[in-house]
């Protein structure tokens, strides 16, 4: 499971004495433990290699974007050490798809579903999402939806 993997990682950062890393895992983990809390009020039967996943992705996604709004900003030293986290989220996350991969699966879908307008583009991102929502970078993924809904 990636939660043990993360696990792992900090104690042997801690070990190492790697801080950098070691702040980088437990922040991993804090959101995590979030979002148990999250779903612990609602009813949800998502597995947890899935939902860790979903996490991971978000931290990643938030992570690309303080790096593009720092290096804007002229703050090097401040997107250092967000390309450093990028760096240990993405250690964790699965093996996403290739962008040709990902427009095949959209198409298959496309066609499954009887998609033909900008209208069925929620039929379509969602029913992504629960197939392939682990694999797939989803903004980037809603952007090869619309092109071939368009």
């Amino acid at each position: 499971m990636i939660r043990d993997d993360v696990k792992a990682a900090q104690i042997a950062a801690m070990k190492a004495g790697d801080k950098d890393r070691t702040a980088a895992t437990r922040a991993i983990l804090a959101k995590i433990k979030d979002k148990d809390i999250e779903l612990r009020t609602k009813d949800s039967t998502l597995d947890d290699d899935i939902m860790v996943t979903d996490v991971l992705q978000k931290m990643a996604k938030q992570r690309r974007e303080s790096i593009d709004m720092f290096e804007s900003g002229g703050r090097e030293e401040l997107a250092k050490g967000e390309k450093m986290e990028l760096s240990v989220i993405e250690e964790f996350l699965p093996a996403q798809l290739s962008e040709a991969d990902t427009a095949a699966l959209i198409d298959g879908i496309k066609a499954e579903l009887g998609a033909e307008s900008m209208k069925d583009m929620g039929r379509v991102m969602a029913e992504l999402k629960s197939r392939h929502g682990s694999e797939i970078d989803m903004s980037k993924a809603s952007g090869l939806v619309k092109a071939a809904l368009s």
